[in-house]
């Protein structure tokens, strides 16, 4: 038969063809074998002295093999002819080779004629066929299962090791080990030496034989003295503890099946935890910095708003990263814990409410929404308070001075002096009053610029808008007083016009055209000290022009400087040719000195503002460079990680294997990591743009954060499909599907994923499942079909399948798992078919974390044949398998 090519049979064969036994085995074979026939015979009262001739008539040979088959051979013969021991001989080995048995040259003559040779082959073949041949231990049978269990059983003690039958027993020792693995109370195993093999053997049989009815097989003094044990011998008497430790071995198979599946459980509860604190950490996260991305307010102050932009690229570059690690390492620690639960036969986790892994993608949202725009709207704040600041200052500078020229106005305009004075003078006063008035004149465009000025701080909200409308307010309610004083003391000079009349023309006439000039001075001032604000080279080149332009006048203003000295210097020789002693310019307050010295400031000035307007030129000129430079790079990033999302998107729908995938997968994972210090180049490059005040960039439709973006997604697409790959690579092998099945399972789901959303609609899945094979009828018991299986792809009703799902599917009747009723039938075994186990058991039999872990979970047992400290351990099962609630 096949069962018994483990080779016992084909050795047979060699064994005849040789004619001969080894003398030494001869004689252990025939005590071992005799012993072990009598094991059997006893239970019928009877027994064998000399194994070659009690054989001969057939009778006891017969009944031996009634005993150990508990069946009925045919009545003997009792005759004591020849032909009547053939005959009995003869439906004994009819009877063998009738289970299966085949005999190899063993006739029933030979063992009539007391052919010891025959006769021991004929009983080895019954010892191998009732005593060997059922012994089974991880799928390996007879003489290797045998030896495994062997192996295992005395593995834990010292000076055993055994790799076979004959030499490995000489000593006694694995003998002993045996016997005080399953019954430590009969043998102090740590007292016995190798040094002492006759004491260790007799030891053993003796044991053996008393407390485990296991008869002597083998003589020690022939196992010390041969040099190799016979084999034989050896196997059919450890047969013997074999199957008197039967019961042990059912108690430990059901344990390991126990530990196994209190393993998967203590794993998974693990990963829950591990799950719940991660989300919980994570979530707190997005709670605490949503509300901070949130709000769109400042201090309203150019350098609190520069520190608020700080503070947010600290967050895109140190706090933010980690965390979207954490979510991706949290998504796939979802999908691998359900994946382990599903193919363990366990219900699906369901995290604590608000902590499932679609509450942290909304919160996530959230967060990214909060963040959208969030660093435009600092640079767009950043500069209006700029352009507040130069609005600022130049209301300050305007504010200083016409505050300057209208200081002390109002008194000189309050004061009586026209009173006291002659003709001339009083001439001279009106000419100067109507020269303060055409200069009041001039001075009104100031004037509303700076109320202009203050408005337009008002309308931007500048931050000291308060000091800024104090200050307006003062200068507009002077500059009212000053209107209404005006035409006060004009009243008063016409009045007194009458009595004096005569004017210096000379004086007038420098007065007349000092004004005009003095203001143009001013203005000339004012614009070459201008602050200004540029963002582009174009910007720059229009200030630029714009004071080329200015220049060309200062010819023609020196034509007129020269023309108005050309007066003072007139004045100055006719005092000297007259002898007079000259007096101040009675018609205007400007003097020849703040014209030359206004003058000398425009010249020295012009020099400076073209040396002002250089160097913003070479700044702009910079940051053009800053722009292309940035632009070059990020022209060639945003092309790489569109690619790449491209490449790694395509590998779910090619044609090759998940490990192949996983390779791709992960030389994609390299590369991207190889490629990261591209992207910190260009956050160099963004960090010089911001820091040069950049607001926008022509050379390029890429921004850094359209660049984060994308990286992101392409690190968490990686992410996802390793998993995701990691997984399908966990259910196949899990549930023995092979790589032809798998490849079969996922071309069919993608041609039907038309959209590559990785999920289909009920009509792509029906039509899948026709294609595989599935016999969907097109009636109404078709339909109820198709709705049960949609109730086990889609329980909660979304109205898709996912692949994950379809495969799970696909593969769930193949799967070889265990099941609570299989835990059950363990335990039951452990407690000895009672309904209830013990601490006590649990504690013996199982590891001890584990036994732990069963003595806190387990229920009390409550029935009425309850000792005590009974634990119920049918419900603690079901629980395990989301059956039942402890």
């Amino acid at each position: 038969m096949e069962q018994y090519s483990d080779g016992y049979m084909e050795e047979e064969e060699e064994w005849d063809r040789e004619g001969l036994l080894d003398p030494a085995w001869e004689k252990q074979q025939k005590k071992t074998f005799t012993a072990w026939c009598n094991s059997h015979l006893r239970k019928a009262g009877t027994q064998i002295e000399d194994i070659e001739n009690d054989f001969r008539n057939g009778l006891k040979l017969m009944l031996l093999l009634e005993v150990i088959s508990g069946e009925q051979l045919p009545k003997p013969d009792r005759g004591k002819m020849r032909f009547h021991k053939i005959a009995n001989v003869n439906k004994a080995l009819d009877f063998i080779a009738g289970k299966g048995v085949r005999l190899v040259s063993i006739g029933a003559e030979e063992i009539v004629d007391g052919n010891v040779k025959m006769t021991l082959g004929m009983i080895w073949t019954i010892i191998l066929r009732f005593a060997i041949q059922d012994i089974t231990v991880e799928e390996l049978t007879a003489k290797e299962g045998l030896l495994l269990w062997c192996q295992r059983k005395t593995a834990p003690y010292k000076n055993v090791n055994v790799q076979n039958f004959h030499l490995s027993w000489k000593d006694g020792l694995a003998f002993c080990a045996l016997i005080h693995r399953h019954r430590p109370e009969l043998i102090d195993y740590y007292k016995l030496s190798r040094d002492n093999p006759l004491e260790n053997l007799n030891t053993a049989f003796d044991v053996a034989e008393k407390h485990l009815d296991i008869p002597r097989m083998l003589d020690p003094e022939d196992m010390v003295n041969s040099v190799k044990p016979d084999e034989r011998s050896v196997m059919a008497y450890v047969s013997s503890y074999y199957h008197a430790f039967s019961g042990a071995q059912q108690a430990e198979t059901a344990a390991n099946r126990i530990c196994k599946v209190l393993k998967v459980n203590q794993e998974n509860e693990r990963l829950m935890e591990e799950y719940e604190r991660l989300a919980s950490d994570l979530l707190e996260w997005i709670k605490k910095t949503t509300p901070w991305l949130e709000n769109r307010t400042t201090d309203n102050t150019l350098p609190g708003t520069q520190r608020k932009l700080e503070e947010f690229r600290d967050y895109r570059r140190k706090h933010k990263p980690p965390k979207l690690e954490d979510k991706a390492r949290l998504e796939n620690s979802f999908n691998t814990l359900q994946t382990r639960l599903r193919l363990s036969n366990r219900p699906a986790y369901l995290p604590t409410e608000g902590k499932m892994v679609s509450d942290i993608a909304t919160a996530w949202k959230g967060l990214e929404l909060a963040e959208k725009g969030f660093e435009e709207w600092l640079l767009s704040e950043l500069q209006r308070l700029e352009r507040l600041d130069h609005l600022a200052q130049k209301f300050r500078h305007r504010c200083q001075i016409h505050e300057e020229w209208a200081a002390g106005k109002e008194d000189m305009l309050q004061s009586q002096d026209y009173l006291r004075v002659g003709l001339n003078q009083l001439k001279a006063m009106k000419k100067k009053h109507e020269a303060f008035e055409s200069d009041l004149a001039a001075h009104q465009d100031r004037v509303e610029q700076i109320a202009a000025i203050a408005q337009e701080l008002n309308v931007l909200e500048y931050h000291d808008v308060q000091t800024v409308n104090a200050r307006c307010q003062r200068i507009c309610d002077q500059w009212d007083r000053l209107g209404t004083l005006t035409t006060q003391r004009r009243q008063g000079l016409e009045e007194a016009e009458r009595i004096l009349e005569k004017i210096d023309q000379l004086h007038l006439d420098f007065a007349k055209r000092a004004a005009p000039f003095n203001n143009w001075l001013d203005g000339a001032k004012e614009d070459l000290m201008d602050i200004f604000i540029v963002h582009t080279i174009e910007e720059i080149d229009q200030l630029l022009h714009a004071h080329e332009t200015f220049k060309q006048t200062l010819p023609e203003a020196d034509k007129e400087f020269n023309a108005i000295m050309a007066l003072a210097t007139e004045v100055q020789r006719l005092a000297q040719s007259c002898n007079l002693q000259l007096t101040e310019n009675p018609y205007t307050t400007v003097s020849p000195q703040d014209i030359s010295g206004k003058w000398s400031d425009v010249k020295q000035l012009v020099p400076k503002r073209d040396r002002t307007l250089q160097d913003e030129m070479v700044k702009q000129q910079n940051n053009a460079r800053l722009r292309k430079q940035f632009a070059d790079k990020a022209n060639r990033v945003g092309p790489w990680i569109e690619d790449q999302l491209d490449a790694v998107a395509s590998i779910g729908v090619q044609r090759s294997s998940l490990e192949e995938q996983l390779k791709k997968l992960k030389q994609y994972e390299s590369a991207t990591t190889q490629y990261k210090f591209n992207m910190e180049e260009l956050e160099r490059y963004n960090q010089e743009i911001q820091e040069a005040m950049i607001f926008e960039n022509p050379y390029t439709q890429y921004t850094m954060e359209t660049l984060r973006v994308g990286w992101e997604q392409l690190l968490t697409a990686i992410a996802r499909n390793i998993n995701e790959v990691e997984n399908q690579i966990l259910t196949r092998d899990s549930k023995g599907i092979s790589e032809s099945q798998m490849n079969e399972f996922r071309m069919s789901f993608n041609h039907f994923d038309k959209n590559k959303t990785r999920r289909l609609e009920p009509k792509e899945f029906k039509a899948c499942l026709v294609s595989l094979g599935y016999n969907i009828r097109d009636d109404r018991q078709g339909e109820a079909d198709f709705q049960r299986i949609m109730s086990i792809v889609d329980p909660n009703n979304s109205g898709y399948v996912t692949f994950e799902a379809f495969l799970d599917f696909m593969t769930r009747e193949t799967a070889d798992t265990d099941t609570a009723e299989q835990v059950m039938q363990s335990f039951k075994i452990l407690a000895g078919d009672k309904p209830y186990i013990t601490a006590q058991i649990l504690r013996q039999e199982l590891p001890p974390d584990q036994a732990e872990y069963c003595i806190q979970r387990m229920a009390p047992y409550s029935g009425r044949d309850a000792a005590p400290g009974a634990l119920d351990y049918m419900s603690f099962s079901t629980a395990l398998y989301g059956e039942s609630d402890l």
